[in-house]
């Protein structure tokens, strides 16, 4: 464990046990959100590398085009 992370645990200690509760939900819903958007970019490898073999092909035949933000 990080010494941050152990001064964090500390300070929390600190508090009633209804905001560590609420502060542990937050943390445990961020872990998981991590989590699914590990395994979303995990599992879309393919896909990915497909679409950029799409675009470096647009380029070389010129489909695409720079444009500015107000062009859009």
């Amino acid at each position: 464990m990080t010494q941050l992370l152990q001064q964090a645990i500390a300070e929390l200690h600190k508090l009633p046990e209804s905001d560590q509760d609420a502060i542990a939900s937050l943390i445990l819903a961020e872990l998981a959100d991590e989590h699914r958007w590990s395994t979303a970019f995990e599992n879309s490898q393919e896909q990915l590398s497909r679409m950029a073999d799409k675009v470096r092909e647009d380029i070389r035949a010129r489909r695409v085009r720079d444009m500015g933000i107000d062009e859009l």
